[in-house]
């Protein structure tokens, strides 16, 4: 038997009901297994308690029949989800110490399925990054190392970096991400892991410290296409305490996988293919094109015209939502509170935010105030609303003619550290190929394909139309069961 940390959801579920170890000894294991990899910090609380509790209790149900769907199985959970008792930061100064009083809906769906905390992952400050060199608890280090020697320590993507991280680093089995301009997917394609953004409103936001509330999405990260649709089947679901909510049934995504795509139709938007994109993503693209072929599915070239515009479009209506979000945070109710000597209200609104936020959250609120303003409201923020329903109309056009499309996920692999933070412009670069999905609010996943010639992850994107998961899933199954992708990081932080 593979060792409990090599297993995702699906194998210790399966062994967990079979007797073959108890959610105690699984528990126990990646508890270990975190408590091992501080090097790599992807956490910023521990909470070896919750997974402890959570396993005797799937014990018990065990030895009585009453076997919940994740009994057994312990969650990493991304710190931008409230928990109640536990810490949540959003990886922030400024909500330092915030122990919130209630759940999040989607946290509470996964513990009353059974699931226990192995703890809180880092991340990007209010999930602004691509790389998780945001954190005020700092950076996540990806477990992947280049084959050059050089032995530079690499980003994991971001926001939902702690999460991805963990989860190559086999110190969780999975766990929650969130995606508002990519933060699931490109965190997946360069650690090795798959990742899916649901259908927009598929999961409840209630709970969740919100970024961008009209793009903001919960999501499931795993070792694999049927973790992913073990876990997100879990989250999903109607929620009255989120107004976006969708108020529709959620399917049985694993009992539905199926990578016979025969008589489905895969779309390549010609648009990703962008200017100096490396040898290596375009040949993985190819080959993906090939696999699906393999799988069943006519190949058809379409054309998504807006594409050029989302990123721009994207950094327009992200920051201004997060500007108003963020806007609660002012020192009174919550969080941190600086009160200089003899300072008014005022003052402390002042000092509290420009001590407790980073400078990628201040750079996002700038820009967000900036575009909001009488005086450029409608020359920004407008135009920018009108460019986001075109790119949300060439998406329901295309998909009159096809099933799902396939692209790259991001334009490279995973860089180093520190080697694009000086340069906000290309960091955003990163998200050139998830944005356009987010901004349509449609379902999309990252499934690892392939490797670098540095021996780095790459991963390719399944798109699908509105509410059809179970066509990205499959279609990302297909591409999984091609790939044959088996990769691991060598185990250095441990050491």
């Amino acid at each position: 038997m593979a060792e409990i940390t090599d297993l995702g959801i699906a194998g210790i579920r399966d062994g967990f009901r079979a007797g073959d170890f108890s959610a105690r000894e699984v528990a126990e294991a990646f508890n270990s297994a975190v408590a091992a990899g501080k090097a790599l910090n992807a956490f910023i609380i521990e909470t070896p308690d919750h997974a402890i509790l959570a396993a005797e209790a799937a014990d018990r149900a065990r030895a009585a029949g009453e076997l919940l769907p994740l009994s057994g199985v312990p969650l990493g959970i991304k710190d931008l989800f409230c928990t109640a008792g536990y810490q949540t930061t959003a990886a922030s100064h400024i909500l330092g110490g915030f122990t919130p009083p209630y759940e999040s809906t989607v946290t509470g769906k996964l513990f009353a399925a059974g699931a226990g905390m192995l703890g809180k992952l880092n991340m990007d400050q209010f999930a602004m990054g691509s790389s998780n060199e945001t954190s005020y608890f700092g950076n996540v280090v990806s477990p992947w190392r280049r084959n050059d020697g050089g032995n530079a320590p690499l980003a994991p993507g971001g926001s939902s970096g702690g999460s991805s991280s963990a989860i190559a680093a086999r110190l969780v089995p999975a766990a929650t991400g969130t995606d508002t301009g990519g933060s699931i997917r490109q965190p997946a394609a360069f650690t090795g892991i798959a990742g899916i953004k649901p259908t927009y409103g598929r999961c409840s936001r209630f709970g969740i410290v919100a970024f961008a509330s009209s793009l903001d999405q919960a999501g499931a990260m795993a070792q694999d296409v049927r973790d992913s649709a073990i876990l997100l089947e879990a989250m999903c679901g109607f929620d009255p305490k989120d107004s976006t909510s969708l108020d529709v049934a959620v399917p049985k995504w694993e009992l539905g996988l199926s990578s016979n795509l025969k008589g489905k139709r895969v779309g390549i938007p010609k648009e990703y293919r962008v200017d100096n994109m490396p040898f290596e993503i375009d040949a993985l693209w190819k080959q993906g094109i090939e696999w699906l072929r393999d799988a069943g599915a006519e190949i058809v070239d379409v054309s998504l015209p807006h594409t050029r515009y989302a990123l721009p479009t994207y950094y327009i209506i992200a920051p201004a939502e997060a500007s108003s979000n963020l806007a609660r945070y002012d020192g009174v109710r919550y969080g941190l509170r600086h009160l200089p000597d003899g300072a008014n209200l005022q003052d402390m609104y002042a000092a509290t935010r420009a001590a407790g936020f980073g400078p990628e959250v201040k750079r996002r609120i700038l820009i967000g105030t900036y575009v909001l303003s009488a005086g450029f409201y409608d020359a920004y923020y407008t135009k920018a609303q009108k460019v986001r329903a075109l790119i949300s109309r060439d998406f329901e056009d295309v998909f009159k003619s096809v099933d799902v499309l396939l692209t790259p996920t991001a334009p490279s692999a995973a860089f180093a550290l520190g080697e694009k933070s000086a340069d906000p412009l290309e960091m955003y670069l990163n998200d050139v190929f998830t944005v356009p999905a987010s901004l349509a609010g449609v379902p999309a996943m990252s499934v690892p394909a392939g490797l670098d010639g540095q021996g780095l992850p790459l991963g390719l994107q399944i798109i699908g139309r509105p509410l059809d998961e179970q066509g990205v899933l499959n279609a990302g199954l297909a591409i999984e069961e091609r790939a044959g992708f088996n990769a691991k990081p060598q185990n250095w932080w441990s050491n």
